[in-house]
């Protein structure tokens, strides 16, 4: 099916700082759904998920982390609060390399939001954490030992 994806792109999505992948959509019920390469489904296309779109490709595709590793939007208990991570990338040995969260590009990255990954990274233990509104991407290492996170001009291919 054919859409106006300019009409789109003025109504819901932004050029995000990202190179430009390509996506399948869809329409379903005057809801456009975005297709995810990771849970293999048609999800509605939301300022949000057209970040961690973005991000989900830009990760698989410049940064080389294989789709088997990575995980999307999976439940996380958080002081006994339901939360939802939005990307997080394991190690073959099952330890997490990074944790990614996305906010809508007209959400500022603030403290709050720092201090929301750093919560979720008390569970998950990444060795790195990523947030993005699609507009401004920054980069964390963690530093256990000094119960801290360095900052990074971007996140490390996968090799690395």
């Amino acid at each position: 099916m054919k859409f106006n994806f300019e009409k789109i792109k003025c109504n819901l999505l932004l050029n995000l700082n990202f190179p430009k992948p390509h996506f399948r959509f869809k329409n379903s019920e005057n809801n456009i759904s975005i297709f995810d390469i990771i849970r293999k489904k048609f999800v509605v296309l939301q300022p949000e998920e057209w970040v961690r779109q973005h991000c989900i490709h830009y990760l698989i595709e410049y940064k080389n982390y294989p789709k088997s590793l990575i995980n999307v939007e999976k439940e996380l208990k958080v002081n006994d609060l339901k939360k939802r991570y939005d990307i997080v990338i394991y190690k073959p040995d099952g330890t997490i390399q990074l944790i990614v969260e996305c906010k809508a590009p007209n959400i500022e990255i603030n403290q709050k939001v720092f201090d929301q990954i750093a919560r979720y990274n008390l569970i998950l233990n990444a060795d790195y954490l990523m947030v993005t509104n699609g507009i401004n991407h920054y980069y964390c290492q963690m530093d256990f030992e000094n119960e801290k996170y360095l900052f990074l001009k971007d996140i490390p291919n996968y090799s690395e």
